[in-house]
């Protein structure tokens, strides 16, 4: 009897996630599907069935600006972001959980302040600070800000408090391995799962970035595709352009896809690592 009320709850419990696995798949199939259809037929209704305007969508898109051009200024910024917020929110946080040091709550208890104050408030600025400086129109304003991630390091000094023993790193200072070599091949290998999943909301954060390529950005062959994309939603012919506008929107996604597809795994050990017993 008991077997029967296991299997009766395992059976719900598979058939609840397949209906929301459906749920979540069904918006972005009416996108992709859209994205084929001409902007008359999407205000008509919606449809299941993909239609055959992919190529005007195209070419509508492609009028507007090179999509292409800003994807590949998104992937850069995006790329080179998430990895320097990686690597230096991982060391960060491994000194934080390593060492003692003064101040070292006190600090701590400022990047948790600052994980509250919202990146709007500080925009004017920022704003200013970068037109000193004279990093307008570049990259820079929108890479290395990034590399100063609290909400990382917060997540990663707890990750490495359940997860590295304190013995194992005692250890290797009596072999007599260096600090930046404990941290490199005894460290992070065991903090990678909480680092990719840390990188994956980073990479699509910085991806999804629009107002800060928006305010500091004046080249338009330097803008990000969000902002490009914003530009073609905010034509007057929004009905003829918006089968253009979620070809667009579907480009605009793989790279996330693909980023989740890669790190899925270690998100899996990220969060089953605090339920093993060491």
């Amino acid at each position: 009897m008991k077997q029967v009320i296991l299997k009766t709850k395992k059976t719900g419990i598979y058939i609840g996630l397949i209906l929301l696995s459906i749920i979540c798949i069904i918006p972005m199939y009416i996108m992709v599907v859209n994205s084929t259809r001409s902007g008359y037929q999407i205000v008509q209704g919606l449809s299941w069935i993909p239609g055959t305007s992919i190529m005007d969508n195209y070419s509508t898109m492609s009028d507007f600006f090179n999509v292409w051009r800003g994807f590949f200024n998104s992937l850069f910024i995006a790329v080179t972001s998430t990895f320097l917020t990686s690597y230096v929110s991982a060391l960060t946080a491994y000194g934080f959980s390593i060492y003692d040091f003064k101040f070292k709550n006190a600090i701590f208890n400022v990047i948790l302040v600052m994980m509250m104050v919202p990146t709007q408030l500080s925009l004017i600025g920022f704003y200013e600070f970068m037109s000193k400086v004279g990093l307008l129109n570049s990259y820079i304003p929108l890479i290395l800000p990034t590399i100063a991630s609290p909400f990382t390091v917060f997540f990663l000094r707890q990750y490495i408090k359940s997860t590295l023993p304190y013995s194992i790193i005692e250890a290797a200072r009596i072999d007599g391995v260096s600090e930046i070599s404990i941290f490199h091949r005894i460290a992070f290998p065991i903090m990678r799962p909480g680092v990719a999943t840390m990188a994956i909301f980073a990479f699509i954060a910085s991806w999804n970035n629009y107002i800060l390529p928006l305010v500091l950005i004046t080249d338009v062959d330097k803008y990000t595709l969000p902002v490009l994309m914003g530009f073609m939603g905010a034509s007057v012919d929004l009905a003829k352009n918006m089968g253009a506008t979620y070809l667009g929107i579907s480009i605009s996604i793989v790279p996330i896809m693909i980023a989740y597809l890669l790190f899925s795994k270690y998100i899996i050990s990220s969060v089953s690592a605090g339920s093993v017993k060491g």
